[in-house]
């Protein structure tokens, strides 16, 4: 029955509605098709790559009676094709920096948008990895496969966490047509089980048409301690004591821009820059967090007020537009104790000293830009935020933003402890929801919730000297993520390829914004949106807006949804731009007309079966997703081996396990890591300290349950053996370590809790060495072993019985 309704459905949403596919032309108010003089779609390309080149001439028998040789020449783009420097932040709201009236300043952003333009309603997909995608492919990004990030992917059409053949990227076409391709900062468009040193690489970067990468393969990473790759390899760890990694992507990407400048001048660069800020963990210097002491200890509710009075004054707000109401789970400021307040100022001081750096730091960037030869010809595209600001932090915050994915939220109480800590690179910690619900003014909602423009309208910054006269100016047609591919393509005046490496292309959905460049009453050409993410559902369309909200970011557990008995709002965003009024009672025909048009663009985009489950869906135990180490419950490691990300590795959870090594300890004494797996978000440790053997399990930041052996391992040839044998009767539960040399135990301990879900998010396996951060703060990492390392065997003894709700 319900097949039946969605087929309805469709038929009736082709024969109402407009679609967004293939190059979208400019709409009439009635959605009737466009007229022939109506801006025409350019003629379809040729398929890429091209043909092998052929030498034309007659060919003798020798070179004498032949015609003169000729060679394929190099490959260059179009005449007058514009450098692309595209930057994408991580997790800011609309209301976060001072270009868009925040209260995060924000110089160099400031001094782009004077020399460009600023868009105001321009949206993403309220979550990272699903906008990334939009982004490269200029298709929804249940199209592009990513629905949700990879690590909760789920297998269907649109939740595979893999960005298909058919959806090509839009650096694989500017590549193939003669630019020069680099990918700086966060990759989390590559399935989690494919991060590992041996690939398969088809969709890291390398096999996404970028021809160089340096970043992170993962949603977020330490700034002090990040596991970093350089194309496939590993970028050994720093040693600078000064290190952090938004410096550190601001060189790269100066770097590389600058020498393919110097080498090849008359080749157009195309340089995506995705920095690791604003994402949690909010790690910074003090040199940047104590800049703002005191500056936010009005609160939120007061920063709301303050941010809007001064988006009025900018201009990038209507001057009508109404402050939405806090969410009735949000305490108000004033409710607060002092403890809280000052724990929460302190935490939101760290976020801001976080966003200062990333504006300076990126301003160094935008600084060489303007130095180059050809800089009038570049186009900027600065995008901040992939998503809304995050609410992941919960209501009181975390010292340990993995806390939440593994379905635990922490307390202020015990937040308070670790005040003087926090941004350092001992905790991974995340502000307070309301925090996030302020920085995205005046918007309803935060990350995650794709209904509301809190979790989907990010600001945007679009500069190219050469062509946009309009200096300062300010744009408020509606855009999406998936427009900025076509962008690009029509300002390099390449078209989109029908087939791409012998792979028919599916149609770009995306809408050039090129339109808007030099004509600010431009009407809109997006004319219908469709928004998803885990449940949470929006569908724009001519100016009004749909929205359902399914959950709260801080609600980890989920259960008891039904899409069908969901509420709806309905809002005319013309004339309201935050979303303030809520009009469905008044049009309740408008609503169910859109409510109808979601569900048949839902079917045509690859956006059901609708699924809400929260962090169950981390669980590779739960969900099935592929793994190189699946189907293996023995693993045998000849040589040290680090950094093998946990989606590749023995998956220690929820288990009995026997981690056995086959050591060399020298004469003084061992020291030095033999395995570990997490770090300080969660994990084990198995290492010798001191001579003694030692066994830890890390969980979630809370508890460190350390067993130390009762005598020292003994010099020369030792078989050292960590065994943990599991309580069982379900996930998170505890167990047993007992610690064995030569098969005598030398040492034992309780563990009363375990880790269930998730270690990390960025960090996995280490045999031999630390490369990330400490699973257990009684050493500093490194942490090499001081001896040999011959064999380090893990046996694994699988819990069976771990149900998933349906």
């Amino acid at each position: 029955m319900r097949r039946v309704l969605i087929s309805r459905i469709v038929l009736f949403a082709i024969s109402m509605a407009p679609t967004c596919t293939g190059w979208v032309w400019a709409q009439s108010p009635d959605s009737s098709p466009p007229a022939a003089t109506t801006v025409p779609p350019p003629a379809p390309a040729e398929s890429l790559p091209r043909p092998d080149f052929r030498f034309q001439g007659q060919v003798g028998r020798t070179y004498q009676d032949s015609d003169p040789p000729t060679f394929p020449q190099v490959l260059r783009p179009p005449k007058g094709a514009p450098n692309v420097l595209l930057i994408l932040l991580d997790d800011a709201g609309f209301g976060q920096f001072s270009v868009f009236g925040g209260g995060v300043p924000s110089p160099n952003m400031e001094k782009l948008a004077t020399q460009g333009l600023r868009y105001t309603r321009f949206h993403t997909t309220a979550l990272c990895s699903p906008t990334r995608a939009a982004l490269l492919t200029g298709r929804d990004h249940h199209i592009a496969g990513t629905g949700v990030i990879t690590e909760v992917a789920t297998g269907y059409d649109g939740y595979t966490g893999i960005i298909p053949k058919s959806a090509g990227t839009v650096a694989e076409i500017l590549k193939q047509n003669g630019y020069a391709t680099a990918w700086i900062g966060k990759n989390h468009n590559t399935p989690a089980w494919e991060t590992s040193e041996v690939g398969p690489f088809d969709h890291w970067p390398s096999g996404l048409g970028f021809d160089y990468f340096y970043g992170f393969n993962s949603g977020d990473t330490s700034q002090f301690e990040p596991i970093l790759v350089e194309n496939h390899s590993r970028v050994p760890r720093s040693t600078d004591p000064n290190y952090h990694i938004s410096h550190d992507l601001a060189d790269h990407a100066i770097a590389w821009m600058q020498r393919e400048k110097e080498i090849d001048p008359a080749r157009p660069f195309f340089l995506y820059v995705a920095p690791s800020a604003t994402h949690a963990p909010h790690m910074v210097s003090k040199e940047w967090s104590d800049k703002f002491k005191g500056q936010f200890d009005m609160g939120w509710d007061r920063y709301r007020e303050m941010t809007l009075e001064r988006q009025k004054k900018l201009g990038v707000v209507p001057a009508d537009t109404k402050l939405t109401p806090r969410p009735e789970s949000l305490p108000a400021w004033d409710s607060l104790n002092a403890d809280q307040k000052r724990l929460y100022a302190r935490m939101m001081e760290l976020f801001a000293g976080f966003g200062a750096q990333i504006d300076f730091e990126i301003g160094r960037l935008l600084d060489a830009a303007a130095a180059l030869p050809d800089a009038d010809n570049t186009l900027v595209i600065y995008i901040m935020g992939d998503n809304g600001s995050s609410a992941e932090g919960g209501l009181d915050g975390e010292t340990n933003e993995n806390a939440a994915f593994n379905g635990v939220l922490e307390t202020w109480q015990s937040n308070l402890k670790h005040i003087d800590e926090l941004g350092g690179p001992k905790y991974y910690n995340h502000f307070p929801a309301g925090w996030a619900w302020a920085m995205d003014t005046p918007l309803q909602w935060t990350k995650q919730v794709a209904s509301h423009f809190g979790g989907t309208r990010n600001p945007v910054i679009i500069s190219w000297p050469a062509k946009i006269t309009d200096k300062g100016g300010v744009r408020t047609q509606f855009h999406h993520i998936m427009d900025v591919m076509p962008t690009i393509l029509e300002a390099a005046n390449i078209r989109a390829p029908e087939t791409l490496n012998g792979i028919p292309q599916k149609p770009i959905e995306g809408v050039s914004m090129v339109y808007t460049f030099n004509d600010a009453r431009a009407a809109d050409r997006r004319k219908t949106q469709i928004f998803e993410l885990v449940s949470n559902r929006g569908m724009y369309q001519n100016g009004w807006m749909a929205s359902s909200l399914a959950f709260v970011p801080w609600e980890p557990v989920r259960t008891g949804y039904d899409p069908d008995k969901a509420k709806w709002e309905l809002y005319h965003i013309d004339e309201d731009f935050s979303q303030a009024n809520d009009v469905a009672s008044k049009y309740p025909e408008k609503l169910e007309a859109l409510k109808d048009l979601w569900w048949a663009e839902a079917a045509r985009e690859n956006i059901l079966p609708m699924d809400w489950r929260a962090v169950e869906r981390l669980s590779d135990q739960l969900t099935g997703r592929p793994s190189i180490a699946a189907g293996r419950n023995t693993f045998v490691y000849d040589t040290p081996l680090v950094a093998l990300p946990e989606a590749s590795a023995p998956d220690l959870k929820n288990k009995s396990f026997t981690i056995t090594a086959e050591v060399e300890v020298p004469t003084g004494g061992g020291e030095g890591m033999i395995f570990t797996q997490g770090g300080i978000t969660a994990g084990w440790g198995f290492y010798l300290q001191k001579g003694k053997l030692v066994g830890v399990h890390n969980y979630i930041g809370f508890d460190r349950y350390r067993v130390v052996s009762t005598e020292n391992v003994p010099a020369g040839k030792v078989t050292v053996t960590f065994d943990f044998k599991y309580d069982g009767g379900g996930m998170g539960k505890g167990g047993m370590i007992t610690l064995l040399a030569n098969g005598r135990k030398i040492g034992g301990g309780r563990v009363e809790k375990t880790t269930g879900l998730k270690y990390s998010l960025y960090e996995g396996q280490d045999i031999g060495e630390d490369s990330g951060s400490p699973v257990d703060f009684t050493y500093t990492p490194p942490y090499k072993f001081n001896g040999k390392l011959n064999k380090v065997i893990i046996e694994l003894k699988p819990e069976s019985g771990l149900k998933t709700e349906r």
